[in-house]
């Protein structure tokens, strides 16, 4: 009996066993497994989300343009009012020929200086020489029929006396001398037409100058008159004393310019010499394109030292008061509502503020308004700054940095 107890014992044991060697471990080693794939999964996922929004924020950040920006230059009260201006010839000609041929010969170069009525060019003209015997001869042939018709006439008129000819035959007597001397003054004229159309033939200086353009040469095909752009001008002869010096005064400046002001010039290849004249004359209108008041001012140049088309400082003996600020020219941008400046606000973003300009010193410009001394103002903006844009600014804004010639120290 013991033994049968035994048995039914040890069956359960091994039963029990069984159990525990049963599908339980795998479950626990794949619930482990899917645990540690899970941390995985979502350390993962969490990572690129980082990743992501650290990119995001970078690429908002790059989106951020950066600008590098100056403080406007203050212009001296009181600064003498300068202004470029363009030189040219008191008067100056372009000279074309007024009758065909072929140039024989020229004498005067360019640089040459000629008084009125000096020969500069001669042409070979045939056909004019041979229209001009034609129509001489045609004039002796029309001044032997007159005398012959009015031989006619006179004894026709002593004729009609004795009755010896009808009144018809001296009518047509009288008649034939009229249309005689019609033809007779026509030839005249056709001739002396000719001779002024030879005459032509030697090109004369109609002023006093200097011939600053030769576009001819021995041989040269020579085309009557301006005919456009396939005629062109045989000589430009211009007169350089007095030297006219036009200058477009802006706006702002206009009521200060008078006739009989006083105006010196200042060249760069002429540093230590002044030339002084007087405004001469002015448009009386304002440009509506450039809001400019175009100027003349007239200046001697006796010893021919000014040069036509050179470029000047013009320098007017007149002050302008008040405080006035600069900038440089790479400073502004040219939309289509007008010359504006970018600025800089306290909240780093751009203000787009139209500004008036005035005096012209080349590198910079003079800013009536539109801006204040203490604006930032964007160097070199990019044309596609719009208003209201974020910006960074990259470098402190210093006073003038982009201008070191600054219109401030001039006296």
């Amino acid at each position: 009996m013991s033994q049968n107890s035994v048995e039914p014992q040890e069956e359960l044991t091994r039963t029990e066993e069984s159990r525990g060697r049963g599908p339980g471990p795998l479950l626990r080693w794949f619930a482990i497994l899917f645990i540690i794939f899970a941390v995985l999964a979502i350390y993962a996922v969490s990572q690129r989300m980082s990743e992501h929004k650290a990119l995001a924020q970078q690429t908002e950040q790059m989106s951020v343009p950066y600008v590098s920006v100056i403080r406007p230059t203050p212009i001296s009260a009181d600064s003498e009012m300068v202004l470029p201006g363009t030189l040219k010839p008191d008067v100056e000609s372009p000279l074309y020929a007024r009758t065909n041929g072929y140039l024989k010969k020229w004498y005067k170069d360019i640089g040459s200086h000629v008084e009125k009525g000096d020969i500069l060019a001669e042409i070979d003209t045939p056909e004019i020489d041979q229209q001009l015997a034609q129509a001489r001869a045609d004039l002796v042939t029309s001044q032997a029929n007159l005398n012959l018709a009015g031989l006619t006439a006179t004894r026709y008129q002593d004729l009609i006396k004795s009755d010896s000819v009808s009144r018809q035959d001296l009518d047509n007597a009288n008649g034939d001398l009229a249309a005689r001397r019609a033809m007779a003054l026509s030839a005249e004229a056709n001739v002396k037409r000719l001779e002024e159309m030879e005459s032509f033939k030697r090109v004369y200086a109609p002023f006093r100058g200097i011939i600053t353009q030769r576009n001819v040469d021995t041989g040269t095909l020579i085309n009557a008159g301006n005919g456009g752009t396939a005629t062109k001008e045989m000589f430009d002869l211009a007169q350089i004393d007095p030297m006219r010096v036009y200058v477009s005064v802006p706006q702002a400046y206009s009521p200060t310019i008078h006739l009989g002001l006083k105006a010196c010039l200042s060249l760069s290849e002429l540093a230590h010499q002044n030339f002084c004249g007087k405004v001469v004359r002015t448009a009386n209108a304002i440009d509506p394109n450039t809001r400019t008041l175009l100027t003349e001012v007239d200046v001697p140049n006796a010893s021919g030292t000014l040069l036509p088309g050179s470029y000047a400082e013009v320098h007017f003996d007149v002050k302008v008061s008040g405080q006035r600020l600069s900038l440089p020219v790479n400073a502004l941008l040219f939309r289509p509502d007008g010359t504006m400046a970018a600025v800089v606000g306290d909240d780093n973003r751009i203000r787009l503020k139209k500004i008036t300009i005035g005096r012209d010193y080349g590198n910079a410009l003079e800013i009536v308004q539109g801006i204040e001394a203490n604006d930032r103002v964007v160097i070199n903006p990019p044309d596609a700054l719009e208003q209201d844009e974020a910006v960074k600014i990259s470098a402190p804004a210093t006073p003038g940095a982009a201008n070191s010639n600054s219109p401030a120290s001039k006296p």
